[in-house]
């Protein structure tokens, strides 16, 4: 561990339900970090639970199962909230029964659509005049004319929501632009900004401690980027683990005012310090 900021390694040990990023905490692309499959295991053999925490609603849980499985990590869908449940949730709460009603015009992936047609949502990638929504998301599959449809949308006045203010999603080559920098190109171009709705929002959080009975002082986010993961763990009152093995930085720390109570350099230091590296 780097450094235990404010926090002791007693209240560290006390943690019972740890929500985990996923890409850049665990694994980048299909290489596992050190330590993260035995700290998995340590979480589980000891009576807690961990939650993967995910801003990408490029695809759906089943993706992630796989993924995990071939990691030799098991996995069931309830090990996962995505950025599609915090939408699901702010959608539902914004228009109550008339939610699944509105036609959502989709700028992302079919999974994407698929997932939120599979919650009851009116969803389309047509432009209309009947479109009331404008939903995007990190979208492998962006077209000129998705940009172009979303710029006659925001146009036209009609509701903005964006899955994820990240700026970039990491791979084993570097980076490549997230959903952050879509909504950043339809601001330019529109002078709209969306209501993001993944982290840095709590809702995940919280959706994580609801289902499974666990109070904020049990729990621990950890994560590879202050701007979301740390500062939804804030914004949801719960205590950090910024790790840096993905995106972030120890400089990062001063430039965005953003303060972990831990800092380790990979997710395994984390199971040392808690299970004594057993």
């Amino acid at each position: 561990m780097i450094d235990n900021m404010n926090t002791s390694r007693l209240t560290l040990k006390s943690k019972k339900l740890f929500l985990l990023d996923m890409d850049g905490t665990l694994y980048l692309d299909d290489r596992l970090f050190d330590g993260a499959s035995e700290f998995l295991s340590h979480i589980k053999k000891t009576g807690g639970r961990y939650v993967f925490l995910t801003n990408n609603s490029s695809k759906g849980r089943d993706s992630y199962i796989e993924k995990m499985q071939k990691l030799g990590i098991p996995a069931r869908p309830e090990d996962f909230i995505t950025s599609v449940d915090a939408l699901v949730y702010r959608l539902k709460d914004c228009y109550g029964k008339e939610a699944v009603t509105r036609k959502l015009y989709i700028m992302g992936t079919e999974s994407f659509k698929e997932q939120m047609r599979a919650e009851g949502f009116n969803v389309t990638d047509v432009l209309g005049d009947d479109v009331q929504v404008l939903v995007i998301g990190f979208d492998r599959e962006l077209t000129f004319s998705k940009l172009e449809d979303a710029c006659r949308l925001l146009g036209r006045g009609v509701d903005y929501f964006a899955t994820n203010p990240d700026w970039v999603c990491p791979t084993e080559y570097g980076y490549v632009p997230d959903c952050g920098s879509f909504a950043f190109i339809l601001e330019k171009a529109t002078g709209r900004k969306p209501e993001f709705v993944g982290k840095p929002e709590p809702q995940m959080a919280y959706l994580a401690m609801t289902q499974l009975g666990f109070s904020p002082d049990e729990t621990l986010l950890i994560g590879d980027r202050l701007y979301t993961d740390i500062a939804c763990g804030k914004n949801a009152g719960i205590d950090t683990a910024f790790v840096l093995s993905g995106e972030g930085t120890i400089k990062d720390i001063e430039e965005t005012g953003i303060e972990p109570e831990y800092i380790f350099e990979v997710v395994g230091q984390i199971s040392d310090e808690i299970f004594g590296g057993k």
